[in-house]
């Protein structure tokens, strides 16, 4: 597993390139993505040796007709109809996956909740709260970005609910 500061982050994907644009601070962590593995936060964690409730998820579901993002540890699940509530919708499925794809610039198993090809309304599990700093993808299978969660709520202007079930 390979470790870079934002200050030897060279390049990168859209989302470091947010991270270094907006000056936050953060860890780049590499790990070899094994496709046979069926969970990609799981082996994410594993992978890091970080406890999957500091390992977030990034989910992309429809409330009512529009994409919104969820982010929850890699440990539970989103509860849909709790995410419905914190933008203030009915209803929640989730989106269809080459949708949120096409929308957010990145391949299934590696969005991330920044540098989005079109920013989506984003929330938080506020369990995230509980942690100095949360991983959640760096935007492709086997990287991840290690950060303050104040600091992805701030850049993705999310809200912070109870979102995750276990």
């Amino acid at each position: 597993m390979a470790k870079k500061s934002k200050k030897q982050q060279s390049g990168g994907t859209p989302a470091t390139v947010a991270l270094t644009a907006a000056g936050v601070d953060f860890t780049v962590h590499a790990y070899d993505h094994d496709p046979s593995h069926p969970s990609y936060g799981e082996e994410a964690a594993q992978a890091m040796g970080v406890s999957p409730d500091r390992v977030f998820k990034t989910l992309v579901a429809d409330v009512d007709g529009s994409l919104v993002v969820g982010v929850v540890p890699v440990a539970g699940s989103l509860d849909l109809k709790a995410l419905a509530a914190a933008v203030g919708g009915k209803r929640a499925t989730m989106a269809d996956p080459t949708l949120a794809e096409r929308t957010t610039g990145y391949v299934r198993g590696g969005i991330s909740p920044l540098g989005q090809r079109k920013k989506l309304p984003t929330v938080l599990d506020d369990s995230a709260q509980a942690h100095a700093t949360i991983c959640v993808s760096a935007g492709r299978r086997g990287l991840e970005v290690e950060l303050a969660p104040e600091d992805l709520a701030k850049l993705t202007e999310a809200v912070l609910a109870p979102i995750a079930k276990a």
